[in-house]
């Protein structure tokens, strides 16, 4: 008969090593093995130098390691009554597949825990001081995924683009003009669109457009993924109101 560890997912954060919660450096204190994925800091790796790190990391298009081996991977060390963590960007429950590793586990009756995360769109909206809900102006918004795991384009865009929320979509350079074009139907050409990419790290990159230019802009200044598009007012009210000179959002308005 197996022991029986346990598994953690922790959120890391948007890519800032500081915007772990103190939960999550507890739990990686205590790992024997962390699992951590290709966008997290390797100064996070440091408070926990005699754990095993194992890098499983996935990129559009460069897929290191499947689904299928790290659910089998997390599950193998908990079995041998390992501390298991799984350290994942943004919140674990934000488009992170943690349902499948907790299934994983569940099905094998490891138990499972989660330490929640700051998830990339608050994050980075906070960082440039996007208000993506402001009273009597932006009443909701939505977080939608730009693509699918299968990478094909995700129709909840569809209904995304017909709202007067704030749209947030993660991952959208890939089918940034189609995601402009269903937003064309119903706004208008000069409707503030802002582009994040690698937020809230060294290597950011960002800039504030509009529907019109927003295609052009991001080719020009070769903005690619990881990055999060912000659609709406809420992206002019950063500009003209919280206008910070040092981290503020390049203004192509």
């Amino acid at each position: 008969m197996h022991n029986k560890g346990q598994i953690t997912l922790v959120g890391a954060g948007p890519g800032d090593p500081e915007l772990i919660t103190l939960k999550g450096v507890n739990a990686l204190q205590k790992a024997d093995v962390i699992f951590y994925d290709a966008l997290i800091s390797p100064l996070l790796l440091e408070h926990n130098r005699t754990a095993e790190k194992i890098f499983v990391g996935k990129r559009s298009g460069q897929h290191q390691t499947s689904q299928e081996d790290i659910n089998r991977w997390i599950v193998s060390y908990a079995l041998q009554d390992k501390n298991v963590v799984r350290l994942k960007g943004g919140d674990p429950l934000v488009f992170g597949r943690a349902c499948e590793e907790l299934n994983s586990a569940k099905e094998n009756g490891i138990p499972t825990f989660i330490v929640p995360g700051i998830s990339s769109f608050s994050g980075i909206a906070a960082q440039h001081q996007i208000p993506i809900t402001k009273r009597q102006e932006h009443q909701s918004f939505w977080v939608v995924t730009g693509h699918t795991a299968a990478g094909k384009f995700s129709e909840d865009l569809y209904w995304a683009a017909q709202s007067s929320a704030t749209v947030i979509v993660l991952m959208g350079v890939r089918h940034l003009a189609k995601i402009v074009a269903l937003f064309q139907v119903t706004k208008t050409g000069d409707y503030p669109v802002a582009i994040v990419q690698n937020g809230t790290t060294k290597a950011e990159r960002s800039l504030v457009a509009t529907l019109d230019t927003i295609e052009e802009e991001v080719t020009l200044h070769v903005i690619e993924n990881p990055a999060v598009l912000f659609f709406g007012p809420a992206v002019t009210d950063a500009v003209t109101h919280f206008r910070n000179p040092v981290n503020a959002l390049k203004c192509l308005i």
